[in-house]
């Protein structure tokens, strides 16, 4: 039996063998408000993760910041022991603090605890996939790539991913060590990544967009709304499908707190556009 989520395609992370459905699922909304605390409802948010699961997703991203640790002692408690061919996605470089700020740490001693903390929290020995997570064009990529590979040498993670990056960022983290995604803001009207998703694919990177809604003008909604409207379908569905259909390397992760818009953005896998629909969604970004 094809399972829902297998309608987006297949990729698997170069040099990993591990190969996962494109559309997948991102674990950040299951927190509290703001990302901050314990969900609204619990109940709820493991009866997400386990119909999710029950639907073909077979990639989780999660992190220990959010909550923080929220997610993952979710993830632990509603999938724990992991299916075979789950793979849980973490990132690392960043904490929250007790007022629930967003704040940047990128010394070995917290990125080394980092990981310690997601193995410890989600009871695994090592994390297939950990993502390092930058904050501006400034930052210094090198010295925590270092460190990340060292982790890797290790044994502690599996394979190392980047997000939030420049392409120059980029370039310095791939001439230290193998990269197999890198999760980026982007979406039909915010494409500053174009020329690096078509990189990354010539490379067999993954590339993970997220915010599929963030930054759309009230004309840019219209022209979304008014091709969502024609396929009998939603703006987030429609948003989600065109990601799927630029690039095979686009692997999609919509986060959400509710099965029914769980069920909604996994359906959004088997949409497929007129040419004349994928040219109007194109030209939003104009």
């Amino acid at each position: 039996m094809t399972l829902p989520a297998a309608a987006a395609g297949r990729f698997t992370f170069p040099g990993t063998g591990i190969r996962v459905n494109r559309m997948g699922y991102g674990a950040m909304q299951l927190a509290g408000p703001h990302v901050f605390g314990p969900p609204k409802d619990r109940d709820e948010a493991l009866a997400v993760l386990k119909e999710a699961v029950s639907l073909g997703i077979d990639h989780i991203d999660t992190s220990d910041f959010y909550g923080p640790y929220v997610t993952n002692e979710l993830i632990h408690e509603a999938l724990a022991p992991y299916p075979g061919n789950l793979v849980l996605v973490t990132k690392i470089g960043g904490y929250r603090n007790d007022r629930g700020d967003w704040l940047l740490a990128h010394d070995e001693n917290f990125l080394r605890r980092s990981v310690q903390d997601n193995l410890d929290r989600l009871t695994l020995e090592r994390i297939e996939i950990v993502n390092l997570r930058m904050e501006g064009p400034d930052d210094d990529i090198a010295p925590p790539m270092r460190v990340m590979r060292a982790m890797q040498e290790e044994g502690l993670i599996g394979h190392i991913g980047i997000s939030t990056i420049t392409p120059q960022q980029l370039q310095i983290a791939r001439d230290i060590a193998p990269l197999v995604c890198v999760q980026n803001h982007y979406n039909l009207v915010h494409r500053q990544d174009d020329a690096m998703i078509d990189e990354l694919a010539d490379a067999g990177i993954a590339y993970v967009p997220y915010f599929p809604l963030g930054g759309f003008s009230p004309m840019q909604s219209a022209g979304l709304n008014e091709v969502a409207a024609e396929m009998n379908a939603s703006p987030q569905q429609v948003a989600l499908a065109w990601l799927l259909a630029r690039s095979p390397n686009i692997l999609v992760i919509p986060g959400t707190s509710r099965r029914s818009h769980l069920r909604q953005n996994i359906e959004a896998a088997a949409l497929g556009f007129t040419p004349d629909q994928r040219r109007r969604l194109d030209s939003l970004s104009g």
